[in-house]
């Protein structure tokens, strides 16, 4: 028996569901405090930035700069054919884009929240135009994070619902975004240093006495420099500033997602708790919540998703 659309529908949430339980275990496991009729658009939303990013870091390393950039311009449209109610018949991004396209339309999401994605993400392709392997200042950070981070939280906002305008709530969401992805920064420097980029802005590595000599040095031998550790030490304060920024966008949205969203508030930030608690030792090894400390918070918050009732 052929597949209906509803059947193909159904089995791209699937695959975003997949992807978000396997590649993102804190943020899954904040899904699954949300109401269910919610969760299927976030795992859209999630698979498809994880597929680009996947599509530019994996399956296109070591390629041309040419063949990476064609490689995310094919994502856009891809999606642009889902958005025109054509199919996609792709085995990488169809799912994602046919359910990102739904989810879309279901929600009403501005459409350029993700071109500004995808230009973000041309920004980390060497050769292209926009290509930046390090960043300046935390002014020219930010505008990187505009379209990695910040739009991923305007992105959210109507698919959790607020009980104050969009207007008042798009801020802290943007603090909220922009707070996940320095705590992404922060944990992932060794990675990311292998990949040739250091996002954290060299003026304040600067500051601390540090370069990216010291931070190859440091990686290869797996050490900690005490310079290293008091820059990162002045990131994580930062980070913990746009935490606290962000907080009161957690009491503006439904109440029925709340718990949901301060698990990931919660556990997302205590990645810079295991950050500290290792020494700052981001160079060797990834700081990750356990999990027995992602149930002890996610436990009561579900037990309080299972009483709250809409206000």
């Amino acid at each position: 028996m052929r597949a209906t659309p509803t059947d193909d529908l159904a089995a791209a949430y699937r695959h975003c569901r997949r992807l978000a339980a396997e590649h993102g275990r804190t943020y899954y496991l904040a899904t699954r405090l949300l109401p269910p009729e919610r969760r299927p658009a976030v795992h859209a939303l999630y698979g498809f930035a994880r597929t680009v990013d996947d599509v530019v870091d994996v399956d296109c390393a070591g390629r041309p700069p040419a063949e990476r950039a064609a490689a995310v311009d094919l994502v856009e449209s891809r999606l642009d054919d889902a958005l025109a109610g054509r199919p996609v018949d792709d085995p990488r991004t169809g799912a994602v884009v046919t359910a990102l396209a739904d989810t879309i339309r279901r929600y009403d999401i501005p459409v350029a929240h993700f071109r500004s994605f995808l230009d973000s993400m041309r920004m980390d392709i060497p050769g292209t135009p926009t290509y930046r392997a390090n960043y300046p200042d935390m002014d020219a950070l930010r505008r990187y994070m505009h379209g990695s981070a910040a739009v991923i939280g305007l992105q959210m906002l109507p698919v959790l619902g607020t009980t104050t305008s969009l207007a008042e709530a798009s801020p802290r969401a943007v603090a909220l975004g922009e707070a996940f992805q320095m705590t992404n920064f922060i944990r992932d420097v060794g990675e990311d240093l292998d990949r040739g980029r250091v996002y954290l802005p060299a003026d304040t590595w600067t500051t601390f006495g540090v370069d990216e000599e010291l931070l190859h040095r440091c990686r290869r031998t797996g050490t900690v420099d005490p310079r290293l550790r008091r820059a990162l030490a002045h990131f994580t304060a930062l980070t913990r500033a746009l935490y606290r920024q962000a907080e009161p966008g957690l009491d503006m949205l439904e109440p029925r997602v709340r718990p949901g969203m301060r698990a990931a508030f919660v556990l997302y930030s205590e990645i810079l708790d295991e950050v500290e608690d290792s020494g700052f030792r981001v160079l060797d090894r990834r700081a990750t919540v356990p999990r027995h400390r992602r149930l002890a918070v996610a436990l009561p918050l579900l037990a309080r998703t299972l009483t709250v009732r809409d206000r």
